[in-house]
């Protein structure tokens, strides 16, 4: 039997390494530089085999006798107590690539690879950076939901509530694709649902009148600055999407003898292609600002870089010129417009209107995503559109 002693005053020999027996295979294993090792010799399945217990004094002889015990219980229950050793080592290598920090990054890689809008990948960037503090570091398949909502309180208690809930989105992506991945088993933020703070919706200032509509119609065709900036306030009014769709535009997106512009995926919110349907009135605006300067990838590209597309500050502040406050209008505005004075009319399917709108109902009941979903409908509820842009201009409200 050892002693603390003992152990403390053995001394290195030269060229050989010395072992001091404890009994029941454990083993202090006395290296020529004088290092002290913990060893315990076993059999298993009829082979002598060792298992290391760590070095002195780190691991004590109090220590180094309770892994014996241990070695021996796991022995006893027929499992190999080398095996269990290199399985825990395993799990623990497993554990630290597997934290939500590491698989966040992973998830963000998958949507650079895939070619997701480099915005978006910054906003969901932005959102894990805010969780990794509180959830980084900790294996993905141990974290709990009152964990995420730690993280999520801190959004809302700074008043984020729009960011706290979209944190939340975010962070069940991670989990799910966890759970794609075969690194965890169930995603804690669906619990979450109702726990945090509604945010109050702020809809987006729009003229949704036919009268005031049209005046405003008749200023934009009255606009004294940049032909661009007028043809792109004009465009938008007669295809009603999203502003960033059509500053981001490039002219490979569109055939003008056609009357198609197909938006791709990654520049659409939804992720899905979109089709957009063009009356003669706007492929005649789109022929005219293809003449306006030397073609460039970008319908509108921006004043500094070719490269770049129009600031998204431009068209708002083109509606400032224009007398509208930015709580009266906004360029995403026209497409509220639109939406609320096609369904007005009664002449268009809701659904035929949702789908060129681009939008996803969260109920599941208009799902009107596919190109041929609509389409012979939604183009002549295109051209009818273009054409009624051209009566509200005139002041000549047909019944």
């Amino acid at each position: 039997m050892l002693t603390d002693t003992a152990i403390r005053v053995v001394k290195g020999t030269p060229g050989k390494t010395v072992k001091l027996s404890d009994g029941g295979g454990l083993q202090l294993w006395v290296q020529p530089s004088g290092a002290k090792l913990w060893n315990l010799a076993y059999r298993f399945g009829a082979k002598q085999k060792k298992l290391s217990l760590g070095q002195y004094p780190a691991i004590g002889l109090k220590d180094a006798r309770e892994k014996r015990e241990a070695a021996k219980k796991t022995l006893a229950s027929g499992r190999d107590p080398g095996q269990e050793k290199q399985i825990r080592k395993a799990n623990a290598r497993l554990s630290q690539g597997n934290t939500f920090a590491a698989i966040s990054a992973e998830l963000i890689e998958k949507k650079q690879r895939e070619g997701k809008a480099p915005a978006n990948i910054a906003k969901i960037k932005w959102m894990l950076s805010l969780a990794t503090p509180y959830l980084g570091p900790r294996p993905i398949a141990e974290i709990n939901a009152p964990e995420v909502l730690v993280a999520l309180r801190e959004a809302e208690t700074r008043g984020k509530l729009e960011t706290a809930r979209r944190m939340r989105a975010v962070i069940g992506e991670t989990f799910r694709y966890a759970i794609a991945t075969g690194r965890a088993e169930n995603d804690p933020t669906s619990a979450l649902r109702g726990a945090l703070i509604t945010p109050n919706v702020k809809h987006r200032p729009a003229i949704t009148e036919t009268v005031p509509f049209g005046a405003l119609l008749r200023a934009i065709d009255g606009y004294d600055g940049t032909p661009e900036v007028r043809l792109a306030l004009k465009l938008l009014s007669l295809t009603f999407t999203r502003p960033g769709e059509l500053r981001n535009a490039e002219w490979a997106e569109f055939d003008l003898d056609a009357g198609i512009w197909t938006i791709p995926a990654g520049r659409m919110k939804m992720r899905r292609p979109h089709s957009v349907p063009l009356a003669h009135q706007t492929v005649a605006l789109l022929r005219q600002l293809g003449t306006l300067h030397e073609r460039s990838v970008l319908l509108f590209p921006g004043a500094r870089s070719p490269k770049r597309p129009m600031s998204e500050n431009t068209l708002n502040a083109a509606l400032r010129r224009l007398g509208y406050g930015q709580h009266e209008m906004t360029s995403h505005g026209f497409r509220a417009a639109a939406s609320s004075l096609l369904n007005e009319s009664g002449k268009w399917n809701p659904d035929a209107i949702e789908a060129q709108l681009a939008h996803i109902e969260s109920n599941k009941v208009r799902k009107a995503y596919a190109r041929a979903e609509y389409w012979d409908e939604r183009v002549r509820m295109m051209c009818w559109w273009a054409d009624q842009i051209e009566v509200m201009k005139s002041k000549i409200i047909k019944k």
